[in-house]
């Protein structure tokens, strides 16, 4: 079996070339696992807090690899950052940052020690407290402006407040109040709405990071005639991002959409058929599709037809021609409504599942009630006694009243009528005894009243204590 050897400058696969994912301004390092490429040239890419990042000269030759920390030449003092990029590349991205004077560029003095991450841990430490207190002198001076973010130097001499302010700021009484306060050098730098976005962080409407805490370094103004272009309403709730500014991505198609646009008729041009007139309505650049409608104020007869059928009909009406619809012969018009995957132009679309709970809700309690009604109707309704028996002389229903047991167990049971031959006396030991019919043809029976069931089941009768004689 054949072997492969890996001859790179770590003697294996490594990722040198890759970056931390949590900072937007790192490049990635494809000569990283050229052998002798970080030798090939003495400037280092070192990044500090934030979006900020320099480029030093390492004139000590100090063997430096991606994520080592160093400490830095600064004014005053010194400063502790992280090296981002070695080799090559820093050439190339020095060129980018316009920076080609070796003048300019300050020299690393070696890498940190426990002393100096020490000093850069407690300066880390008052950030937070100094930009609180900062916002507070600001307010107290009346000064229209936001302190957003506060980065101490790593001596801890020096302090940069990062400030978002709509207009012009006089800010020099600050400077001599924050010096008093906090005995430190002030920087002061203003930074825009996108920036402070970038460094709080986020997620954006379409479920990813926000773009300029991910990758974006330099941003570019934003118009309304990205939107004008591309067919999207302007809405000011849809077209502003997390920063109330106009989204970034409105400008990452605009020029696809520019060059679609190209391929499609003027708006203002009319088509003219048998039927009539047609007047542009609007058009699916993309899909490279126009609507038409009759009207031109209201949407009336619309007709979509394709941007090649528009010219053959364009090129018709100049000859003199007109066909006999806008839909070419054979062929139907397309008018089905678009498909809106993110039902963002419907403003009940969070009400749909309200709706439909309630209408299952109403269907279920209809059912339940027409089932109820059912069971009631097929279910044998018990005769009143008191109403269908004739009253006797003697006052006996009223004995039957008082004498009727009132215990639930006695009424739960069925109960029927004593028969004739003991209705004097009651007989002992027969009290589940079923009693003998009374014939048709007894005088003195009672009649009979059966209830007009559904079924014809005969009624289950009350069974009563007999009456007492009077002896």
């Amino acid at each position: 079996m054949a072997t492969f050897e890996q001859n790179t400058a770590c003697g294996s696969l490594c990722c040198k070339g890759c970056g931390r994912s949590d900072k937007q301004l790192n490049t990635f390092d494809w000569l990283a696992d050229i052998p002798g490429n970080s030798e090939e040239t003495e400037y280092v890419e070192v990044q500090f807090k934030n979006t900020r990042k320099g480029y030093y000269r390492n004139s000590n030759k100090i063997p430096l690899e991606k994520g080592d920390i160093v400490a830095v030449e600064a004014s005053p003092g010194h400063d502790i950052g992280e090296v981002t990029l070695t080799g090559r590349l820093v050439l190339l991205q020095m060129r980018k940052a316009n920076l080609r004077s070796d003048a300019e560029i300050k020299r690393i003095y070696r890498k940190a020690k426990p002393v100096d991450m020490e000093k850069y841990e407690e300066a880390k430490r008052r950030e937070h407290s100094t930009m609180i207190e900062s916002r507070q002198i600001a307010l107290s001076l009346n000064l229209q402006m936001k302190i957003g973010d506060v980065e101490y130097q790593g001596d801890g001499g020096k302090a940069i407040f990062y400030y978002i302010a709509d207009e012009r700021v006089d800010f020099r009484q600050l400077i001599k109040v924050l010096a008093d306060v906090f005995r430190v050098r002030i920087e002061m730098k203003q930074i825009g709405a996108r920036q402070e976005a970038g460094r709080i962080g986020g997620i954006g409407p379409c479920g990813r990071e926000l773009c300029c805490a991910a990758w974006m370094t330099s941003f570019v103004s934003v118009s309304t005639n990205a939107a004008r272009f591309q067919d999207i309403s302007l809405n000011p709730q849809k077209l502003a991002g997390l920063c109330a500014k106009l989204k970034c991505c409105l400008n990452y198609e605009i020029d696809s959409y520019v060059e679609a646009q190209k391929r499609l008729p003027s708006k203002e041009i009319q088509l003219e058929t048998i039927d009539g007139t047609f007047y542009f309505f609007k058009a699916d650049i993309l899909a490279n599709t126009i609507t038409y409608s009759t009207d031109k104020q209201i949407p009336s007869n619309l007709v979509t037809i394709s941007a090649k059928r528009a010219f053959d009909i364009i090129n018709m009406n100049r000859r003199g021609q007109k066909p006999e619809s806008l839909a070419a012969d054979g062929a139907q018009s397309s008018n089905q409504r678009p498909i809106d995957l993110l039902e963002q132009d419907s403003l009940t679309r969070f009400d749909r599942a309200k709706k439909d709970k309630k209408k299952k809700k109403k269907k279920n309690q209809q059912g339940n009630n027409k089932d109820a009604a059912n069971n009631q109707n097929n279910t044998p309704k018990a005769p009143n006694q008191q109403e269908n028996r004739p009253q006797r002389e003697g006052g006996q229903n009223g004995q039957n009243k008082q004498g009727r047991p009132k215990d639930g167990n006695a009424q739960s049971k069925p109960k029927q009528n004593a028969p004739k031959e003991h209705r004097g006396k009651p007989q002992e030991g027969h009290k589940n005894h079923q009693p003998q019919q009374r014939p048709s043809g007894d005088n003195g029976a009672r009649p009979q009243h059966r209830p007009s069931g559904d079924n014809g089941q005969k009624p289950q009768q009350k069974t009563s204590e007999a009456p007492k004689t009077d002896q």
